[in-house]
């Protein structure tokens, strides 16, 4: 998979659907153990999400970490109280303990990403929490037709390996298991959103702000080719995607998990 570059303008043009799975996740998050938390969100992203920590623990010490150099300038320009630094969720460990780790679809993205979980939940507090959304739509035509259009003979040369794999999140139960035997009290569960989206060819442009990247990434030297492959995918994306009067809908189901560390 190539590590994507990213628009925190174009990201964020879909905000109000993607803030959503956030506060659903966010309000399944229990108290703290302590009056002034300590907080870190792991895959900050543009900040706007950041602040509804802040919002939530006035007191707390809250810092967004993100691996997009983009994100983070974004981030500090919106959210100037708020600590930003540069992590990889892939190598990240907290420094000292910490009462609540966060991270909103970020995982999706990060191979091997169960393996982090002991460094993570290890970092916790007793009763602190480690909580997480990703995306579980890795079967949804969104993704399906992108990766069958880069496996054709025109863009496998230029595409082979570039996209996420259908395997990068797991089934609920994987992830239950294995906070469960890091001594956590897991809740694991999914949703599906049906996002009524307008404009014109609103699945397009809301996939150019994530699933896409890769690809965009991996074509930016040669933009004629990636008009190109944006095209052709653009219509398999009608075809899926049929426009309703009220809007074109996104079906869009999300995995989200709340452990809670033991004494």
């Amino acid at each position: 998979m190539t590590t994507p570059s990213w628009d925190p303008a174009q990201y964020l043009r879909h905000s109000g659907h993607r803030l959503r799975p956030f506060t659903d996740l966010l309000a399944r998050v229990p108290g703290l153990p302590s009056e002034r938390p300590r907080i870190a969100d792991l895959g900050c992203g543009p900040g706007n999400a950041t602040a509804l920590l802040a919002e939530r623990w006035p007191g707390a010490r809250v810092t967004g970490y993100d691996n997009s150099p983009e994100m983070l300038e974004r981030a500090r320009t919106e959210q100037p109280a708020i600590d930003f630094a540069p992590a990889d969720a892939r190598t990240w460990t907290p420094e000292g303990p910490h009462d609540l780790l966060f991270s909103n679809a970020t995982l999706q993205w990060v191979p091997g990403h169960l393996d982090r979980f002991a460094d993570w939940t290890g970092a916790l507090k007793p009763g602190g929490v480690l909580a997480f959304q990703v995306p579980d739509n890795t079967d949804a035509p969104l993704h399906t037709l992108m990766r069958e259009l880069a496996a054709t003979p025109r863009w496998a040369p230029r595409l082979a390996g570039v996209l996420r794999a259908p395997d990068s999140v797991h089934a609920p139960g994987v992830y239950l298991d294995r906070l469960a035997r890091l001594g956590c009290a897991a809740d694991v569960w999914q949703t599906t959103y049906q996002h009524v989206l307008s404009g014109d060819d609103p699945v397009l442009d809301w996939v150019k702000g994530t699933g896409l990247r890769p690809a965009l990434t991996a074509l930016a030297d040669d933009p004629e080719a990636r008009d190109a492959f944006v095209t052709e995918y653009r219509d398999l994306l009608r075809e899926a995607y049929p426009t309703a009067p009220y809007g074109t809908v996104l079906p869009f189901r999300r995995l989200f998990a709340v452990a809670v560390k033991g004494a």
